[in-house]
Order: structure tokens, then sequence, then C-alpha cells
């Protein structure tokens, strides 16, 4: 993508946001010239969106996630050829014989032929133990999530082991880490095993349980948010389609972490040094793929997260081998039923995660009775479609960590709990922490749970079109930092119990927006801002229901 296609799509990006959104008003036809909002119309179009329109890149307050999710937004997943069915490897849905082994020996098999679909039939499969998908290009697919049932026995501390917190104390990571389920490329699970039974705490994200498994590609020269190409030194290990990791690596002032939260008075007056939790996420790593060289140009699949400056080092490097084309269809998993643990002391009867995953999936899939719904761990550029939580009630029912970037969570649901919640146990709700950024959330609907910024300061991330009843709590150790960094919106938010908390951020979020959110109260979760002075956030619409136009921010900014 040159400089000049860019400049060319902006335009036209710019002529048809505007008519998107006067059509989704009037119900016309998308024309320019009905981009304002009649007033008798049931919708209204808010200034901010018209400003994004005119610098969809690097507006201030509003994040451009138009390409989140697999595919760059694609509303297909790719159909593979079918190369085993989980019969003829000795699964048999009795609900009483073990058949991970056999399961896992067909997806083993579909690795080595290099990818493929494996059938899961319809009928409820009993797993002793974890799914694995190690190997790229593989899609593993039941007959629907209210067809084929996968029935979880037992949980990660019993196949695994114990797993403590790298930050010390008697935590279970299991509380926010690893899946029944587990999406991982197969040399990285492996080595994460490995230093979990060794009790040798590891990183978890795409440069190896020590940050070290990486080297540089080439230097980057300056380039501001928003760009779709940078300037490197040495072109020459670059080509179309590699994935990549932008690296920028903090200073001794935290201008990166400044820059992250919008930059200005209040980020400068923050005190980061004692935020050791938070300062141990950087240097910020972010996949991309290459989308073209030319010369030292070298264009990018998304336009830059963030300013790539000196101070910052700035480097395209490697990275451990990811896992990507690899999906979860059609099945429900569901764990033997237990109580819910005491707070942070998951056992990991959790769900499907993904974990150093790139343009990987999950479709139509339900969790039932977990410890932990659906994460992402170090993964970008994935989505969760048609995913539900269901059951005795979660401690994370969507997590996202550990720098995920570019991911997309749609059409979801979390369900009420079926059981009253034991004392001393705690409901997040679609939580994101640990530097992630550009992530979206649309088309929700939490029938418990909150908008869980886990700190860790998490930027840019956008939640839009969704039901909250709003009565879960936010996370996050006070050595992790603020709750959120810049760009953050909330667009189109209903929330059934009139709760602020985590829903109205305009006092909280710096250079961030909450639009068309109905009226709320400040009750039993008071927050206050981590950040001194003007936050220069944006507040539009409040006190509607459901009149903002368009509707959705997400797909807004995709259908441009």
């Amino acid at each position: 993508m040159s400089e000049d296609y860019v400049s060319i799509t902006r335009r036209g990006l710019l002529g048809s946001a505007v008519a998107v959104a006067a059509a989704m008003v009037t119900g016309g036809p998308a024309t320019a010239a009905t981009a304002v909002a009649r007033p008798h119309d049931p919708g209204q179009v808010p200034t901010i969106w018209r400003e994004f329109t005119r610098s969809p890149f690097i507006h201030p307050q509003i994040p451009y996630v138009g390409r989140a999710g697999h595919g760059g937004g694609s509303a297909r997943f790719p159909r593979r050829p079918v190369v085993a069915d989980v019969r003829a490897y000795g699964a048999v849905a009795d609900g009483t014989t073990d058949c991970a082994p056999a399961i896992n020996r067909a997806i083993a098999a579909a690795g080595r032929a290099g990818g493929g679909t494996v059938l899961i039939p319809p009928g409820t499969f009993r797993i002793d133990g974890l799914i694995r998908i190690g190997h790229s290009n593989v899609v593993l697919r039941g007959a629907g999530s209210d067809r084929t049932k996968l029935y979880a026995t037992r949980n990660l501390t019993e196949l695994i082991g114990v797993y403590g917190s790298r930050y010390g104390g008697d935590k279970s990571s299991w509380s926010w880490a690893g899946g029944l389920i587990w999406l991982a490329p197969t040399a990285r699970w492996d080595s994460l095993v490995a230093a979990i039974k060794d009790k040798a705490w590891p990183f978890e994200g795409w440069t190896g349980n020590k940050r070290d498994e990486w080297e540089t590609l080439t230097t980057v020269a300056p380039a501001t948010r928003g760009s779709w190409s940078v300037t490197v030194a040495d072109p020459r290990p670059l080509k179309p389609g590699r994935l990549v990791l932008l690296r920028l690596a903090d200073d001794a002032d935290h201008t990166l972490l400044e820059h992250m939260s919008g930059g200005g008075p209040g980020p400068e007056a923050y005190y980061w040094d004692d935020k050791t939790k938070l300062t141990s996420y950087v240097p910020y790593e972010w996949p991309v793929r290459i989308a073209r060289v030319r010369g030292r140009k070298v264009t990018l699949e998304r336009p830059l997260p963030l300013d790539v400056r000196p101070e910052w080092d700035p480097r395209l490097t490697t990275h451990v081998e990811p896992l990507t084309g690899s999906g979860v269809e059609g099945l429900t998993l569901e764990a033997v039923e237990t109580p819910q643990s005491p707070h942070l002391l998951d056992k990991g009867y959790n769900g499907v995660v993904l974990q150093c995953a790139y343009d990987c999936w999950v479709d139509d899939v339900t969790v039932r009775h977990v410890d932990n719904g659906f994460g992402f761990v170090a993964a970008s550029a994935c989505t969760l479609r048609r995913t539900r939580v269901a059951g005795r009630g979660s401690h994370h029912p969507y997590f996202c960590r550990e720098g995920s970037h570019d991911n997309l969570v749609e059409d979801f649901t979390i369900e009420q709990r079926t059981v009253p919640a034991p004392p001393n146990t705690q409901l997040h709700g679609i939580n994101v922490e640990g530097l992630s950024s550009y992530n979206v959330w649309s088309r929700g609907d939490l029938r418990m749970g909150t908008f869980d910024s886990h700190r860790g300061l998490p930027f840019a991330n956008v939640r839009t079109d969704i039901t909250v009843d709003n009565n879960g709590r936010h996370g996050g150790d006070a050595s992790a930092g603020p709750l959120f960094g810049a760009r953050f919106t909330h667009w189109n938010i209903r929330v059934t119990n009139g709760r602020a908390g985590l829903m109205k951020i305009d006092g909280l979020a710096p250079y961030s927006a909450t639009v068309g959110v109905n009226e709320v109260t400040e009750f039993d979760q008071i927050d206050v801002p981590d950040f001194t002075g003007d936050l220069h956030s944006r507040l539009e619409l409040y006190g509607t229901t459901d009149v903002v136009r368009p509707r959705n921010l997400y797909e807004a900014q995709r259908d441009l």
C-alpha cells in the first residue's frame, strides 16, 4: 500500500464514512448530502464521529480499529478441507471414555499433513486431559455448540501442576492463563509447560520465557502514529507476508508510557518508578505483517499504534514461531461442576485460550462451569465470534492480557450464573490489561460482569454496542499502574442497572470518549483518575439509549 493509495483511500473514506452514518440515521441512501441527522430522526450523529472521519488514523480520542480481528476483520473464516474424524482415532461419544488422547492424535495428524479440519460429530465426548492445537492451519470443528460437547473432568493444576505468579505471592496463574482447549504453537507450549513444572514462572509472550528469544531484523526511522509505512535501515530480511514484531523500549523518564497515556502534564506528573509490574510489560511488542517492501520503505497491514521515536530504540525483530490460521468451531466445552475457587486461587477449569497466535479464531463455542472463559494471551489479530460463557460463574469470563493487540470479540454473551457466588470469589467481565491495545468488544450481552480494565495501562481499546448489567468489579495490582491509557472508547452502551463504574469513563480515562451511554450513577464501585489535571476526554449523547449513529463504532470503521 503506497502513501498515495492511503491518501486516496482516506479521501474516499471521509465521504463514505459520513454517508454510512447518515444512512443509518435516515434509512435512506448513503450520500454525503444526508450526513446530518434530521430533528425527527431517532438517531443522532455525534460531533466526535464527524471529527473522526476527518482524521481516522490519528484522532486523539478514538482509536482506529477498523482492521481488528482475523483477516483484518473478515466476515468469513477459512474452510479447510476435512482431514480427520476423531472417531477414526478412537473417540467415542459415550460420555464415559476419555477421548482427549484420540482428539489430540487427530489434531496432531492434521498438523503433520500441513493443516486441515478435524471433525467432532454430535454427542458428548469426555476428556480427562486438555486439547492442544499447536500447528498452524488446523481447525477443530464440532457439529455446533448445541450438538457437540466436550465434557472436561480435570483442571490444569491436576494436568500440568501448580502455576505460581512470576510476581510472587501465593496466587495461582491459572487464574488468568491456560485453557482446557489451548491454541499455542507447539514449541512455545512445550517451553511454557516445562517452565511451570520447574517452577520457573515464565513470561508468556512472543519472545520466550525470559523475553530473550528474539533477534533484530532492522532498526526503524522515526514515524508517527497512524502511519501505514515506516523507513528501515536494512530491508533485506523483510518480505511481504512476513510477521514481525515492532519493538519499542521505554527510556529512563518513561516517555513511552506517558505517550501511551496521551502525554501532557498529567502523565508527566505520574510516578512510574514504583509500578514494577507495569514496567515489566515493556518493551511494547506489536506483531504485524509486512504488506509491501519498496527500497527502505516498508508498508504494514495496519497503521502504527504509537509514534516511533529514537529514544525508544525502535526496531523490527523476530519472535517465537507463531500459530496462524487455526481455529475452534461449533462445540461446547463443559467442565465438571465444582464450586468457584477463592479469588486468585483458581485451579484451572479454564475454557479456550489463544496464545502466541495470529490470525486465529473461535466461532460458535460455549464454555460452561469454567474458572475462566475465553482468553487472549500475547495473541493478536484473532477473532472470537458467537461465544458464550455459562454455568456456575467465572472469575474472568473474557480476558485479554500480556500484550494482546488488534483482536475482535463479537456477538458474545456472559450468562447469569446458575448458582450464587461463594464467599471470597470475584467476577470481572470483559478484561483487558498488560499494555494490550486496539482490541474490540462488539455486540455483547453481559448479564453479569463489568468492563474490567485490569490496570497495566491498556490503551486504545473499544467497547461498542453492548448491553451490560454492571455488577462486576475491576481488578489489578497497584504495581500494575493506571487503569486506562489513551483512546479508550465506550460507544453505544446500555447499562441496565444504572451503575456508572467503568462505563462512563470521561472522568477516568485520558484522551478517551464515552458516547451514547444511558444515564448512570456512581455507586458501589467508585474509582478516581490516575492522572491529574484535564484528561481531555469526551462525553457525547450522555443519557441516551441506542440513539447514537453509527450504532456500532467498530462496524462503521470496518465498513469504511
